[in-house]
């Protein structure tokens, strides 16, 4: 079992990296948030889970260990693949994964491909209580400040900016107001990242 591998980066794909670590090259697929923060010929740590099966050794690299955990959350339920959580997590944000959860947004969920309604429904059902439970309340934005976000968030979209770039400059915004924010302060912060 490996945890991480560290090595110079030979070759990069929005769908895979081959990092070269002592003269052996590992074919690692990654999502594109970290296909994003790797550089072709430079240095990289990347963490990795590995999945066996009878005809094969499949290696998953994140750059943050936060998106490694959210991926083993999702292939822990029932019927969502590792390609599928490696597909969402290169749709989603790690932490818009863990706000839709919280917060029971199987819409967003599903605007994944490959992810229909009952897909989603069964990730809330069987991830909402542990992550719930586990996630930093700095992190995300909880329900204590969900009716906001959820405004700000229609407020966004009824001035015509995309679903998904309104959440991630939702998320960046309620990152460093943190919770109890009014939903004007939290539009208003969003703008900065959209």
């Amino acid at each position: 079992m490996f945890d991480f591998i560290e090595g110079k980066i030979v070759k990069l794909t929005p769908a895979y990296a081959v990092i070269n670590c002592n003269g052996i090259g590992f074919y690692i697929n990654i999502s594109v948030y970290t296909y994003e923060k790797l550089k072709i010929n430079e240095p990289a740590k990347l963490n990795v889970h590995q999945v066996i099966s009878e005809d094969s050794h499949i290696l998953f690299g994140f750059y943050s260990e936060k998106e490694r955990e959210v991926f083993r959350q999702l292939i822990s339920v029932s019927g969502v693949g590792a390609n599928t959580a490696r597909v969402l997590l290169s749709s989603l944000s790690e932490d818009t994964i863990i706000n839709a959860i919280i917060r029971k947004d199987a819409p967003l969920l599903q605007s994944v491909k490959g992810i229909g309604p009952k897909a989603a429904q069964r990730i809330i059902l069987e991830l909402h209580d542990k992550i719930a439970k586990t996630a930093n309340v700095g992190d995300t934005l909880t329900s204590e400040s969900g009716n906001a976000f959820d405004e700000a968030l229609q407020a966004l979209m009824a001035l015509g900016f995309v679903r998904t770039n309104a959440e991630k400059a939702l998320l960046n915004a309620g990152k460093e107001l943190g919770n109890n924010v009014s939903t004007e302060r939290l539009i208003k912060d969003a703008f900065k990242y959209l």
